[in-house]
């Protein structure tokens, strides 16, 4: 996070010239492979498609840089108090006013290994959330297996992709539009979802697909975002003993189809569900933070802390994390729809789960929609949207709440490399109590957006 955007490029400008040896080809396209840019938009799982030669090793460096404009104005009910040690109301809110956030940075590696197998390095360079550059994770993909020599196994991996590592858990489809770090190519909005649905665990996932567009993903991870061999001495309030390391099962059934030239469908399920983990972290393992900054915060509690920024102190500005640590079941619906240049993605999801030292679950449930209409026919490069987002959810201490986002966003592509866009966004708090900071809370306003992929 404070890693200064010179040193950045500096880094990427030394990557790229010590693969310059290889050659031309480094920077070719890699089989079964999503591209960083906007040639990534609606890409889900990685196709099947044998499109690519392969003609050797690969090496393709790649990056993501985003600079946000921020010009939000917030607003709360909550009633004064006051805490030993701060000063003062401390539901009273930090002054913000119209700037520039800090700029994050991602860089990435994918290495084209052999025919068919594939590995990638992701690393956050710059990011809200963690102040220095951390390795996101990294994964090997196999969608052929030739070194078996078996003719029964390469027809069967015709149809099956394996990814192995410290992956993204695919649940759900949202994962693959949000904004992550640096990358916020794919997102035509500036934010994630409320709830927001995203972690990376070591496992692996099994894909299958079949030629009439239905496809099935079975997945195992250790349900961990930071793995230990450490043994548990936290408490389950349940069992009395201490807190299992259950592995993490996970599944996605759907369709996906381009029907016609015009049209596209495409209809999934998500499941997700881990009996008992020392620290699960499927709706708050973003290490870059929110891409809304400083809402909500007493700069009073902020500076009281051990940590040396207040954009430190909550990382999540405009999100909400029921706070299901130990035990989760998580499901997920998606359906995306695109015909010429009108796409609409919608998200049904539910879930339960608990901390360690509660003794009954808790439930969340979230509902989006995002329509958005691409333009002129030939390039859409053009973009406006809209997106609605309500989360209900049983906050522990909290009660029952409500939270309800819309947002309106347009965008151009100057390249496929270059995007700007522009969102209007309103976002209230219902039902938390009046001794609460989030009380009768709203904020709205515009926010914009520069990105950069490659």
């Amino acid at each position: 996070m404070k890693t200064n955007l010179n040193t950045i490029l500096g880094v990427l400008i030394i990557a790229g010239i010590s693969f310059i040896p290889i050659g031309v080809k480094a920077q070719e396209s890699m089989q079964y492979f999503r591209p960083n840019n906007k040639q990534g938009i609606n890409v889900f799982e990685t196709s099947k498609k044998d499109t690519v030669p392969f003609t050797g090793l690969k090496v393709k460096v790649g990056g993501n840089f985003e600079l946000t404009f921020q010009s939000l104005g917030e607003w709360n009910t909550a009633i004064p108090v006051t805490k030993t040690g701060f000063t003062g109301n401390v539901n009273s809110l930090t002054t913000l006013t119209h700037g520039f956030q800090l700029p994050m940075a991602n860089l990435s590696f994918d290495i084209q290994l052999a025919d068919g197998i594939r590995m990638n390095l992701t690393n956050y360079l710059a990011s809200r959330h963690h102040e220095d550059s951390w390795v996101k994770g990294g994964y090997i993909q196999f969608d052929k297996l030739l070194f078996l020599h078996s003719a029964f196994v390469d027809s069967m991996m015709k149809s099956v992709s394996i990814r192995i590592g410290q992956n993204d858990v695919d649940y759900g489809d949202q994962h693959y539009r949000r904004s992550d770090g640096g990358n916020t190519i794919y997102n035509p909005f500036i934010e994630n979802y409320i709830m927001d649905e995203f972690s990376t665990e070591l496992g692996a996932q099994f894909y299958y697909h079949t030629k009439s567009g239905f496809f099935a993903m079975a997945g195992l991870t250790d349900g961990l975002l930071s793995e230990t061999v450490v043994a548990s001495t936290k408490v389950d309030a349940v069992t009395g003993k201490p807190l299992k390391y259950d592995p993490a099962i996970l599944g996605k059934l759907g369709f996906d189809k381009q029907v016609n030239k015009d049209l596209r469908f495409r209809l999934t399920g998500s499941v997700y569900t881990v009996n008992s983990d020392y620290s699960n972290t499927l709706l708050g393992g973003d290490r870059t933070g929110s891409h809304y900054y400083n809402l909500f915060e007493n700069q009073a509690v902020a500076s009281a802390t051990t940590l040396s920024d207040a954009i430190d102190y909550s990382p999540f500005s405009g999100r909400v994390n029921p706070g299901f640590s130990n035990e989760v079941h998580a499901f997920m619906g998606n359906l995306f729809l695109k015909y010429k240049g009108l796409e609409f993605f919608g998200t049904a999801e539910n879930i339960t789960g608990r901390g360690a030292a509660e003794t009954s679950n808790r439930w969340a449930t979230q509902f989006a929609g995002d329509l958005i209409y691409r333009f002129p026919e030939n390039t859409e490069n053009f973009w406006l949207g809209v997106r609605y987002n309500t989360l209900k959810a049983d906050i522990l201490g909290t009660g029952d709440v409500t939270v309800n986002r819309t947002a309106g966003s347009l965008g151009w592509f100057m390249t496929k490399n270059i995007m700007m866009k522009a969102e209007y966004v309103t976002q209230q708090y219902l039902d938390f109590p009046n001794t609460n900071i989030l009380n009768g809370g709203k904020f709205h306003g515009v926010m914009l957006e520069a990105s950069i992929g490659f």
